[in-house]
């Protein structure tokens, strides 16, 4: 083979990996209760007492809902029916294509409301990047919002580390490479900042899990691209003036929202109430749930 047949050999192979790597990795196999939506199919859950205030639960960047398997147990504890789901792109809701901006996910969020016959106010609780979704929620659909809780939530100040390495920032050359490469990558930070979660002991093994699941990939490489590079502060000023009671949560030795976030929140809304929890990280929800049991209890009830 001449020199210039090679050359054109490996530039077709370069170019066809990430297409490979996509299609070894597993579809996805739903399960559970799922919704037919107008962008896809959602999986979402529901638990606690049925006719109880509503509270709905958005999870973050790559952590689907099971997140919030300790965060669900204390708001059914004091009285809340709670609605957890799945973004698109993670756990067991559809792997749907397009730009993942505020409207992207406010569609998905609005249609399962509507699907599930969610009426009326309820609290609305983002953790991380699903803070970044909640306030674009409540900036505007303010009537229908009782509380609004945000655990270490995305979007109030830059986050560390984030939206990632320059390659995923570039065009072509970051989706070949998120494709190819991000999954080892993300692994890779699970082992380097493995914890000792006290509600779910296999958590990262889970987490590293979807790294392998098809769709999974490029939903987070649009989600840093279109979502956390965004501000919540416009949204979450246009909240504040509705007087909507509002508690954030925020772990003191947080790895990926620093604290600085908390003082950009409380410039737009000097109203609100914060709790910060001591020697937690960013998973606060799972390594220190009595404590944000504690606040949520605190707030609701006050």
């Amino acid at each position: 083979m001449t020199p210039l047949a090679l050359s054109a050999a490996a530039i077709i192979l370069l170019a066809a990996l990430p297409v490979l790597a996509e299609a070894l990795r597993r579809p996805t196999r739903a399960r559970g209760n799922l919704a037919a939506l107008t962008q896809g199919r959602t999986h979402y859950r529901w638990s606690g007492p049925k006719g109880g205030p509503v509270a709905v639960c958005v999870h973050g960047l790559s952590t689907p809902s099971f997140i919030f398997a300790a965060t669900e147990r204390s708001l059914n504890a004091l009285g809340y029916r709670v609605l957890t789901y799945d973004l698109y792109g993670r756990g067991q809701s559809d792997r749907v294509r397009g730009r993942q901006d505020p409207a992207f996910f406010l569609t998905q969020l609005r249609d399962l409301l509507r699907d599930q016959q969610v009426m009326g106010e309820f609290t609305l609780l983002g953790f991380s990047m699903g803070g970044q979704i909640a306030c674009a929620y409540g900036a505007r659909n303010p009537h229908r919002l009782s509380q609004l809780i945000l655990v270490a939530p995305a979007g109030m100040a830059p986050l560390m580390g984030e939206p990632g390495p320059l390659w995923w920032r570039t065009p072509v050359l970051g989706d070949w490479m998120m494709r190819v490469a991000g999954g080892w990558k993300l692994r890779r930070e699970l082992v380097e900042h493995r914890t000792t979660p006290t509600i779910i002991p296999d958590l990262e093994d889970r987490q590293a899990a979807e790294t392998r699941k098809r769709g999974f990939l490029p939903a987070l490489l649009s989600s840093r691209r279109h979502m956390l590079t965004r501000s919540a502060l416009p949204d979450l000023e246009q909240i504040a003036r509705q007087d909507i009671p509002l508690l954030a949560l925020w772990g003191a030795e947080d790895p990926v929202v620093p604290l600085a976030a908390m003082g950009a929140l409380s410039a737009v809304a000097p109203d609100a109430h914060h709790g910060q929890i001591a020697g937690a990280g960013h998973n606060l929800l799972q390594t220190h749930p009595a404590q944000v049991a504690e606040h949520l209890a605190g707030f609701l009830k006050g």
